[in-house]
């Protein structure tokens, strides 16, 4: 009741008038807006109210019952709303450097989020492993050291047994093949082994392929050589008479710099993304047997499951979307490094289709060991492994 005494002189002037009274300000037509007089008038108007009980009662009762409901709506439109709710603040490790293609792809999608859920989330994204490392990323978003993450399975190898089917040298063509691949297998395969976050998609580069200080155009000039790998890449390498150095793509160029290792199997995109251009002389054409790295983005499932169902729709939405956004810049980003390497003076050494046969040959047992190692954990590896291969045959057709 008090706020509808305190917000009275907001009273249009017309209603004084229709009650008999005059208006505060003194003039028609304008809203009282300033309290003095008020008091007097009131009296004047339970005085005339007295004095024409008798003449006008049914009248007045109905002014003042007007003048009640006036108070009332009036109280009701300016009593102050309840506090408006906080956005939700989220962080996002990304294990890519901010000036990544990836890392970019990455910062789109959260600022999407932010957009479609009209400011209810807000995400701020810390690149290049300033949160977590790459390595560290995936317990980071379990532990909530971040809410987000983006990084790569392989980086702890044996921890996501099923998801490494998508790492074998399946001959993967192209970065959009092997993200389409990547997300369908997911969906069909649902591993426990990921059960502890929200997964809100995955992407893949396109075919792994070795770069070296020196050419490498057969499996005699790669024996005893120390090339960097990582995951189920590692024993691609080893397979072709390799020596495999595990470490992230954060390390890699120091690594080649110095000498620490000799060579790196990876997508020809890292020569540009990551300026290994810089550190290398030559790429082996190896194709045949090129493997991809799978990369999630995976989100806290406490914090996940305490957003709105709107939200977490919108977030789901968004990231079915970034799927073919983050495939089509693993494409251009390959496309990119490989100019870039050449611009640098590094060359392309093709393999000839008899030592393309040859390559293909010593990776088969990599196919056969992981069916053996994981059948052994009581998962469908066989399966798997089949699923993959006939997920690549039909993207394939439609990504070429």
């Amino acid at each position: 009741m008090y706020y509808v005494i305190a917000n009275f002189y907001y009273i249009p002037s017309s209603l004084y008038a229709y009650l008999g009274l005059s208006s505060p300000s003194g003039r028609d037509g304008q809203d009282a807006r300033r309290p003095s007089g008020q008091a007097a008038q009131m009296k004047t108007f339970w005085n005339k109210r007295k004095t024409d009980s008798h003449e006008g009662g049914l009248m007045n009762t109905r002014r003042w019952t007007c003048l009640t409901a006036a108070l009332l709506l009036a109280a009701f439109f300016l009593i102050p709303a309840g506090p408006v709710q906080a956005a939700t603040t989220l962080t996002y490790s990304v294990f890519f450097p901010a000036t990544h293609g990836q890392a970019k792809a990455g910062e789109a999608w959260a600022r999407e989020v932010e957009k479609r859920t009209n400011g209810q989330v807000k995400i701020s994204v810390l690149a290049g492993g300033t949160l977590t490392q790459a390595d560290q990323c995936y317990d980071g978003v379990v532990k909530g050291i971040s809410d987000l993450g983006m990084s790569c399975f392989a980086y702890t190898r044996g921890r996501f047994p099923l998801m490494e089917v998508l790492d074998l040298p399946l001959g993967y063509p192209n970065g959009r093949v092997a993200t389409r691949v990547a997300n369908e297998f997911f969906k069909k395969f649902m591993p426990k082994e990921l059960q502890g976050v929200k997964l809100l998609y995955i992407h893949a580069h396109g075919p792994g392929l070795l770069h070296t200080k020196t050419p490498v155009s057969n499996l005699e000039h790669l024996k005893g050589m120390k090339i960097r790998s990582t995951g189920l890449s590692a024993k691609v390498v080893e397979m072709l008479g390799g020596v495999p150095v595990a470490m992230p793509q954060g390390q890699t160029y120091e690594a080649l710099q110095k000498g620490v290792v000799e060579g790196t199997l990876t997508p020809i995109e890292t020569l540009k993304g990551w300026k290994q251009a810089e550190v290398i002389k030559a790429t082996t054409d190896c194709s045949a047997i090129g493997y991809t790295t799978a990369m999630f983005v995976v989100m806290n499932l406490k914090k996940w499951n305490a957003l709105p169902a709107d939200v977490r729709k919108t977030i789901e939405e968004v990231s079915a979307q970034w799927i073919d956004v983050h495939g089509k810049a693993w494409d251009q980003l390959d496309e990119e490094g490989r100019a870039y390497s050449l611009s640098l003076g590094n060359t392309i050494v093709p393999l000839s289709a008899s030592e393309n046969a040859r390559w293909k040959k010593a990776v088969l047992p990599i196919m056969d060991g992981y069916v053996k190692e994981v059948s052994a954990k009581g998962l469908p590896a066989q399966k798997a492994v089949k699923e993959a291969e006939e997920l690549i045959k039909r993207y394939s057709k439609i990504y070429k």
